[in-house]
């Protein structure tokens, strides 16, 4: 599709994209802002009373994340692999719109800049772990309307993906092709990408959220789900990928911040040719996506974490955004960081 004939479906893109940012991005129950948990060698104060708790913000407690299954234990990383040793830092969206993501929002030498200011901040609270920039680009845009195909979503023309790759090029970052199905099967989208998968600084990205397929329900309108079986899929396309063309590991990201967006979670396969991340992409005040963050993330430990903020979402009611800090006093803390 050419960029002239995919103009006219701007309107609907943009109509999609405000459903997408109203849509509710959390189940999570309210619940204290402060959990209270007993260190399990904790001595006795003098005069033999106990010693006093220690108290942790949500999804900071380690007792917690221990009883839960982290760390997980996982295959040692291959030649290649971007993590643990890295962290990720992300600008998410699509160049069509502005209202998608940060990537969209600004030209290019203004997003590329913004990026550089987050990556900086994030070496300087961890200076241990180096930071790999990346571009994430929505690749297949779920619709609000079936289109041509009945398929509710829009896949992105070619040189629209190219053209971010080479943004993402010129700024030393990966890149993150990032699938949105709608009504369309992700057995038969994925492959259609593999001319840019082949390359090693190329990642997948898959979003429940807008996977309506099984409902028969219109994007925007509800919650969808993937089950491990497809996250399974996708896992194994993405190995036999890195063995076909001889390529340093794949990351593979699913978002999450609902139970029910990935069902039987705890079936997911994992390959050392794939680095597996749970991204939380829940928006909404802080004390919520930290609960959003223990509830999907790590009450269901898979192999990586991922953690998205939200510049409009998450500040519109006052609320501050939170910080590289704050994030890495989660425990496990996030390898991914996500920007929208």
């Amino acid at each position: 599709m050419s960029l002239r004939k995919c103009a006219p479906l701007l309107a609907i893109f943009l109509i999609l994209a405000l459903a997408q940012a109203g849509l509710a991005k959390s189940k999570a129950k309210k619940s204290a802002a402060v959990a209270a948990a007993q260190p399990a060698n904790a001595d006795t104060a003098g005069g033999g009373k106990p010693a006093p708790k220690t108290k942790y913000e949500t999804g900071e407690d380690p007792e917690f994340a221990r009883q839960c299954g982290w760390p997980v234990k996982y295959p040692p990383p291959l030649p290649g692999s971007i993590l643990p040793a890295k962290r990720i830092v992300a600008y998410y969206g699509n160049p069509k719109s502005k209202r998608m993501g940060v990537l969209g929002e600004y030209p290019k030498e203004e997003m590329l800049r913004r990026l550089k200011v987050e990556v900086d901040k994030w070496e300087k609270a961890d200076p241990s772990k180096p930071v790999q920039p990346a571009l994430h680009l929505v690749t297949v845009v779920a619709q609000g309307e079936p289109g041509k195909a009945g398929k509710y979503r829009m896949i992105m023309p070619d040189n629209i993906v190219k053209e971010v790759y080479d943004w993402a090029k010129e700024a030393h970052a990966i890149m993150f092709l990032d699938i949105q199905t709608g009504h369309s099967d992700i057995r038969t989208i994925l492959p259609r990408f593999e001319w840019m998968l082949k390359n090693p600084d190329v990642h997948l990205a898959i979003d429940p959220e807008f996977n309506l397929i099984s409902s028969g329900k219109k994007p925007g309108s509800k919650i969808g789900t993937y089950d491990a079986s497809d996250v399974n899929y996708c896992s194994a396309y993405l190995r036999d990928l890195v063995k076909k063309y001889n390529l340093p590991p794949k990351v593979f990201i699913v978002h999450r911040f609902t139970r029910n967006m990935v069902t039987n979670a705890r079936k997911i396969e994992v390959h050392p040719e794939v680095q597996m991340v749970m991204n939380m992409d829940g928006w909404g005040a802080p004390w919520l996506k930290r609960d959003s963050y223990r509830d999907y993330i790590i009450r269901e430990p898979v192999q990586f974490t991922g953690f998205k903020l939200f510049y409009h979402n998450d500040t519109k009611k006052g609320d501050p955004l939170m910080t590289p800090q704050q994030l890495l006093k989660l425990v496990p803390a996030p390898v991914y960081i996500q920007y929208q």
